[in-house]
Formats: structure tokens, C-alpha cells, sequence
């Protein structure tokens, strides 16, 4: 029908955290009582949570496309804790090395057709709790300022939020390869 804007879908681009360190942040993250542990991959975002229509989820995928085709792979260093109180309730795993490649490739995501503004800076990290009380805030801060993990980063993904709240992959940009055919994300 014309002149009608087809269904909104909501979507977010971002580094997802591989095995067995994933699993681990959001076990931990849900033990903090995080009513988001299960419902959000760990992950390191390139796009938050962003509004689009469905009829342009072609031309997404292939501004992706482009974008992980010129990628490269990266070293990715989580160290230690960091958090963003008072401006907002969150604990997080910091990034010790990788900093500039996700802000490199966060602005390339952020481009083009998923040109937006940013509520705050950029700054690339790994939630692990968020909205709890500050006590549990302040536990989750110090048992992880020890934790360090290193790991390639090869490519990032195409997630979307559910109409139960859950974020899930739709589909993965591995760096520096050609891949089939469009895909509409489911």
C-alpha cells in the first residue's frame, strides 16, 4: 500500500564476546540479580538500540557487508572494572587494549545508513550490572577488578530486540570476507 512506512524493528550492532568468556560474564551478571543477564549477549557495542524499517534492512546489511568487508582483525584486552556512576547505575569490564579499533569501527558502523547521534560518548566496554542497588553495584565493581581476558575479535553481528525483550542474533560480519546473498534479518 502506498505511502505506508513498513514495521519498525529495533536493532543493535556489537562484538560478541566469545566462549568461554561470555558465558561467564553473564553468569556472573546474573548472579548480581540483573534482570537483563539473560535477556542481553555479552557484548561490546557498536550501534545501540536503534530504530529502523523493516524495508531497510537490505540496504543495512549491505552497508555491514561493506564495513566488515575493509575490517581487520583485532587483539581485545578486558581488564578490570569500570563504571559510569553517577551519570548512570552501571558496573563494567573495561578494555585495556582495543579501544581505538572498537571506535574505529564503531564510527564506520555509525555511518551511512545507520548515521545517528549518541546520547553519550562512545566509550566501548562490557556491562555487567546495571540498575541494581549500589551496594550491589559496589560488589560488582570490586570481585571483578581482577578479571583479564584476551581474545581475537574477528568480526562483530547484527542483533534484535524481540518483542520479549530479548536481544538475539540475526547475522555475523566476519572481517575481510565476501558473504552470500542479502539477508533481511529475520
Amino acid at each position: 500500500m502506498a505511502g505506508v512506512a513498513s514495521p519498525a524493528r529495533t536493532i543493535g550492532v556489537a562484538i560478541a564476546i566469545p566462549e568461554p568468556h561470555g558465558s561467564r560474564l553473564q553468569e556472573v551478571r546474573e548472579s548480581y540479580g540483573d534482570s537483563l543477564a539473560n535477556a542481553i549477549p555479552t557484548h561490546v557495542t557498536l550501534l545501540p538500540p536503534t530504530q529502523v524499517h523493516e524495508a531497510d534492512l537490505p540496504e543495512i546489511d549491505e552497508h555491514l557487508r561493506k564495513v566488515a568487508l575493509a575490517g581487520e582483525r583485532f587483539e581485545l584486552h578486558l581488564r578490570g572494572t569500570g563504571t559510569f556512576r553517577p551519570v548512570s547505575p552501571v558496573v563494567f569490564v573495561a578494555l585495556a587494549s582495543g579501544i581505538g579499533d572498537c571506535e574505529r569501527l564503531e564510527a564506520q558502523v555509525r555511518s551511512g545508513t545507520l548515521a545517528r547521534e549518541l546520547s553519550f560518548y562512545y566509550h566501548p566496554h562490557v556491562t555487567v550490572a546495571h540498575d541494581l542497588p549500589t551496594e550491589v553495584l559496589d560488589r560488582a565493581y570490586a570481585e571483578l577488578a581482577s578479571y583479564d581476558a584476551r581474545f581475537s575479535v574477528r568480526g562483530f553481528s547484527l542483533y534484535e530486540h524481540g518483542a520479549d525483550g530479548v536481544w538475539r542474533p540475526q547475522r555475523d560480519y566476519p572481517f575481510g570476507k565476501p558473504l552470500p546473498g542479502p539477508d533481511t534479518a529475520r
